[in-house]
Order: structure tokens, then sequence, then C-alpha cells
């Protein structure tokens, strides 16, 4: 069994897997942390994400909260509200998709529970071999890129900042959380990079993991938009 701690999923019009993906977090929870809660935070989705969502919480056995952004405020944002508003001194956040399986959880939590870690965070990028269904290979080309500049732009000794399952000692990162300021999917490099430079311990874990299609980020336009976010850390800092 694991110690309390809360789950957070961010979702931005997600309909067609969010009832899904809350029956295997809510099973997953109360199989093996049944005094964790899940916080799922809806990001002005335009869909029907927020009722499926609302629907999915009602009945279940664990503690769990729906909160509403509005309007859409991007990922960052979203994640943010979540793990702040969380109740327990751990927490996680999972995407939507669950692109990485909640099997992995105890990777990110043990570390922490165990006080060697302040944040634990999933990567594919240290055991390829765990990657079952790969990303399309220009997409993939391009994460591996985006990693290498981030780690000459901020000096992060770490090989992939970008996989959506992170876990946070929450009372040595709260300032960090309160403090940061990107909105969008640069924000792990934000927390990643004022975490280390706060001296707080930090390990990046592989974890299994399958592409799922459906992603929210746009090749071009977030890639550009994530690179100048990622270089005005190093400026602004």
């Amino acid at each position: 069994m694991l110690p309390p701690f809360t789950a957070v999923v961010p979702c931005f019009n997600e309909e067609g897997r969010i009832g899904q993906t809350l029956r295997l977090a809510l099973d997953y929870l109360a199989a093996n942390a049944p005094e964790s809660e899940l916080i799922v935070v809806n990001d002005g989705s335009t869909d029907e994400t927020g009722a499926i969502a609302r629907d999915g919480l009602k009945d279940a056995q664990i503690a769990t909260r729906l909160l509403e952004n509005f309007p859409n405020r991007g990922k960052g944002a979203a994640v943010r509200s979540g793990l702040l508003a969380a109740r327990t001194p751990i927490g996680l956040f999972s995407d939507a998709d669950l692109s990485t399986p909640l099997e992995e959880t105890p990777k990110l939590i043990e570390p922490i529970t165990n006080d060697e870690v302040d944040i634990a965070f999933g990567s594919r990028a240290l055991d390829r071999s765990l990657i079952g269904v790969h990303q399309p290979w220009r997409r993939e080309q391009a994460g591996r890129i985006f990693n290498l500049l981030v780690r000459l732009a901020t000096g992060l000794p770490f090989w992939d900042t970008q996989c959506g399952f992170k876990a946070f000692r929450l009372e040595a990162c709260r300032p960090i959380l309160e403090a940061a300021r990107i909105q969008g999917f640069a924000f792990d490099v934000e927390l990643l990079y004022h975490a280390h430079r706060a001296g707080l311990r930090i390990r990046e874990v592989p974890v299994r993991w399958n592409h799922a299609e459906g992603s929210k980020v746009s090749f071009f336009r977030d890639s550009l938009r994530m690179l100048r976010e990622v270089l005005a850390l190093r400026v602004n800092s």
C-alpha cells in the first residue's frame, strides 16, 4: 500500500477518454492508496469533459474534487492549481491520456516517502526499452532535440523534462509552485529549473510509457513557444 498522496489530472477537451481515465485512476487509488485524493482540473474545456468528469467522480470510494479553470489557461496553470489545492504531503500529476501507466506510481512516490528526494519525475529517455508504443518519428526526434536545448539553455542535468508524470514533496515545492509563471507546456522546465537552483533533491526515474493519439501539443506552434519560454528562464533569473 502507498501512503496518502494527491493525484492531479489536468484535462482540456478530453471527453473521449476522461471517463475511462477516471475509472482506472479511481480503481488504482482505491486498491493501492485508499487515503489518497484525486483532483481533476478541467482547464476551460469546450466539450463535455467537465460533465463526464463530474459524473465519473460522484460515487468514488476515495476523496475527489473537480476544479474548473475558465477560460482555458494552459496545462501549467491547471497542474499548479491542482497541486496547490492538495491536502496531502505528496502531490503527483499525470496526463489525462495515462501514457505512463498508473502502476508506475510507486517509482515516484516511494523515494519521496523515504526522504530520498523532493521531486521524482518519469523519464522516457533513461531506458527507451520501456517505451511500448513510440510517438511518430518526427515528434520523437523533436522531443530529443528540445530536451537537448533545455539542457544547454538551463544547465539542467535531465534528459526528459516533458514526461507528464511527476511527483512533489509539497512542503518543499510549494514556494516554487506559487512563484511559477509559465502557463503552458514549458511549465515542467520552469519548475525543475527553479527547484534545481533552490537545491531541492530531484530524481529522474525511467518509467514505462506508451504514445496515445490526441496530443494537445501543436508540433510547430507550441514547440517554438516552449523554446522561447525556456530561453527566457535563463535571461530572467
